[in-house]
């Protein structure tokens, strides 16, 4: 598509040379004699490029780039000028300006600046899209009153700097509060990182955490930043924090307090500003009691708490939620668009979700690939879920132990066929909605003697 260049300036020359080089590589110019005009120009036309002189009669060239950026802060603008100084390029800059050229204008110089200009727009545009984007994947959908009030707490304390603590299941999805708070600081613009604190080996987190200088242990062949120096400025998301060693909580709590930290193996003190939202599927409270977490941490992260409801509290949003994922995942896998017919709509709702969104989103992901027709019924969803089995109850019959133990151990195998059953013995999908590590599910199949039947 042809670009349009405005170009201002009160000299007719410079307007006629430059007409007919743009032209001639395939740019559509347009020309402003003054200030006022080339903002009504841009009003307009909508240029996707100014080249915009300095000194001009009426308002000059660095108020109408002042003005513009204004009311257009996208807009890319190269001044150019005869008599500038280092002083004036500087404040330019400052206003706004993507480069400044000086005059008498070389062709190449105006060429090659110019195609540097709108591929930085380009790439821009194409980052604002593919922000949009993942904005929209991380949307929380709902509007029941659960999800409404959360909304209303996340929109009240992100513009916050308060650290943040953030309770529910697993699968509920204390991850996409984390994004939204983030999106909606001021620190926005920023790095958001993510740290699950239970997939990380205890003799490792202390480097992801705070990472290590070379040499430090074996294997340290370079310096290494940590997630708390990658997060600067930004925000840290520690997941799962529950499942963090006592050791780690000291040091993770003393960089809260100091906001400073050194590397594995280092003795230079790092400064750093992170805003921390944690999370956990635990009741750190009665971790506390039990001697597992560290009081003073628990009480320096829980500024601003925010509880995240298990889908059975807020059944009235599935069929939003349920929406979403199917045009989500049609389109992911290139396929017109599935629905739900309002039995099956009402079979997901009749369903208790211990898996909560997550294990909603496994289904239809699953429903989507796996479904010939694009209407979705009850035949295709799983028996526990189309009622010809008792909504996603534990199936025992009877249990025969004569103690705890082997009770326990026979309840844990019965749930774990179940499982399987209904994730057509897909170990990872299995493991990730019962919240089990997959190496550990395996050595739970084998040591039941639980057959795989696919």
């Amino acid at each position: 598509m042809m670009k349009t260049i405005l170009i201002v300036d009160d000299e007719p020359n410079i307007r006629l040379s430059l007409e007919g080089i743009f032209q001639d590589e395939g740019f559509r110019p347009i020309f402003s004699a003054s200030g006022e005009e080339a903002l009504d120009k841009i009003r307009d036309e909508n240029p996707d490029l100014m080249l915009l002189d300095i000194w001009m009669p009426g308002i000059d060239g660095l108020e109408t780039l002042r003005r513009a950026k204004e009311q257009w802060p996208d807009l890319l603008v190269i001044m150019m000028s005869g008599h500038g100084t280092i002083e004036t390029a500087v404040k330019a800059l400052k206003l706004g300006a993507y480069d400044f050229i000086e005059k008498p204008l070389a062709l190449e110089k105006v060429l090659t600046c110019i195609q540097n200009a709108l591929k930085m727009g380009q790439l821009l545009e194409e980052n604002r899209n593919l922000r949009a984007r993942i904005g929209k994947a991380h949307e929380m959908i709902g509007s029941s009153e659960a999800i409404r009030v959360l909304k209303e707490q996340i929109s009240i304390a992100a513009p916050t700097s308060g650290w943040v603590l953030i309770t529910g299941e697993n699968g509920t999805g204390k991850e996409l509060v984390a994004r939204a708070i983030h999106s909606l600081s001021q620190r926005r613009d920023k790095p958001f990182i993510e740290v699950n604190c239970a997939a990380i080996p205890e003799d490792l987190i202390e480097s992801e955490l705070f990472g290590h200088e070379k040499g430090s242990f074996t294997g340290a062949t370079a310096l290494r930043k940590g997630k708390f120096d990658l997060a600067h400025e930004g925000t840290l998301f520690l997941d799962e924090i529950g499942d963090m060693s006592l050791k780690t909580q000291a040091k993770v709590l003393r960089i809260l307090q100091e906001r400073k930290f050194e590397r594995v193996g280092g003795s230079r003190t790092i400064e750093v500003d992170v805003r921390v939202i944690a999370a956990t599927n635990k009741n750190l409270e009665e971790q506390i009691a039990q001697g597992n977490f560290r009081e003073d941490l628990f009480y320096r992260l829980n500024v601003l708490p925010f509880h995240v409801p298990p889908l059975r509290e807020r059944k009235e949003d599935i069929p939003a939620l349920a929406k979403h994922f199917l045009e989500h995942f049609s389109r992911q896998e290139s396929r017109e668009i599935k629905s739900l017919t309002p039995e099956a709509v009402a079979a997901l709702k009749n369903y208790s979700w211990p898996g909560n969104v997550r294990e909603l989103k496994n289904l239809i992901e699953r429903l989507v690939i796996m479904t010939p027709s694009n209407e979705i019924t009850p035949a295709h969803l799983p028996n526990h879920l189309a009622g010809r089995q008792d909504g996603g109850a534990i199936r025992r019959s009877g249990i025969d132990a004569s103690n705890f133990r082997e009770a326990k151990e026979e309840f844990e195998r019965e749930f774990i066929v179940q499982k399987l059953e209904e994730n057509d013995w897909n170990i990872s999908r299995t493991a990730e909605i019962i919240d089990l590590e997959r190496s550990n599910l395996h050595r739970k199949i084998k040591s039941f003697g639980i057959e795989l039947k696919k």
